[in-house]
């Protein structure tokens, strides 16, 4: 395995994480998505047949294998093999043609005005804003849409969510991964010197989940697989499933989802 640790002051207060650690579970346990959640942006006529597509920090490529039966052409990038890796099995295990490269969000160099829909995926804060603006402007066609997707539980709201993300920051205090509440997704001021604000949305959705769904769910989260230690993460795992042992065999957890839209300004 390629170590790709990433240290971010804005995440974590600069922790260490890699993905690649932890993305067989992520593959596995993180399509969780339910359908109204990519039904939104086909509703909008968004990732579409007609369209090409670049899904940025695309992960197991989770959105644009899910999307596929919409008809756009897809492309994926990410900053890891190994998600890459996953992704590329993943595709190819369900007949799909994808592709899928390994490079950051700002290392990206494809030409100018080749793509209808760039889309970030329970990534964009991770990106520096500064450098991908003007680039996702350049890649992007005239009339171009940049659509940010994303979910979290509602820890104050659900009892699994609230003491399963207590458990996350017992083991790892400086998570800043949790505490989720309904908002707008936040977009960095230098974004709207290159586009605009054409559309937002806020909605619950219930989840459904085993007990070992959700605790795989809760392994692939940035603060635990991603991060912690093996020792660490085998206290965490007994842990884990001590605080799952009286839970039902099956339950929903409670989450916000939401969508934003920017369009490309005509500078």
């Amino acid at each position: 395995m390629i170590i790709l640790e990433i240290k971010d002051s804005r995440i974590d207060a600069g922790k260490a994480f890699d993905w690649g650690k932890t993305s067989e579970k992520y593959a596995k346990y993180r399509d969780i998505y339910p359908p109204v959640f990519y039904q939104k942006a086909a509703d909008r006529g968004l990732c579409v047949k007609g369209q090409k597509v670049l899904d940025l920090g695309t992960g197991t490529g989770v959105l644009p294998r899910n999307m596929y039966k919409f008809g756009a052409e897809w492309v994926g990038t990410d900053i890891s093999p190994e998600q890459i890796e996953q992704a590329k099995r993943l595709a190819s295990e369900a007949g799909m043609t994808i592709e899928f490269k390994t490079v950051s969000a700002e290392k990206i160099d494809f030409p100018s005005e080749t793509f209808d829909v760039l889309t970030a995926c329970q990534c964009f804060w991770y990106f520096d804003h500064q450098k991908v603006a003007p680039e996702f402007h350049r890649i992007l066609k005239k009339d171009g849409r940049l659509v940010i997707l994303y979910m979290a539980w509602l820890p104050f709201e659900d009892e699994i969510a609230g003491k399963s993300e207590d458990l996350v920051r017992k083991y790892n205090p400086a998570w800043t991964g949790g505490k989720e509440t309904r908002h707008p997704i936040w977009i960095p001021d230098v974004m709207y010197d290159y586009f605009d604000m054409e559309d937002h949305e806020e909605y619950d959705v219930k989840v459904p989940f085993t007990k070992e769904s959700w605790h795989g769910r809760m392994f692939a989260c940035r603060g635990v697989g991603a991060s912690l230690s093996h020792e660490e993460l085998a206290r965490w795992d007994a842990e884990h499933r001590e605080l799952l042992k009286d839970a039902p065999d099956n339950f929903d957890v409670l989450h916000y989802a939401a969508i934003a839209v920017l369009k490309r300004k005509d500078l």
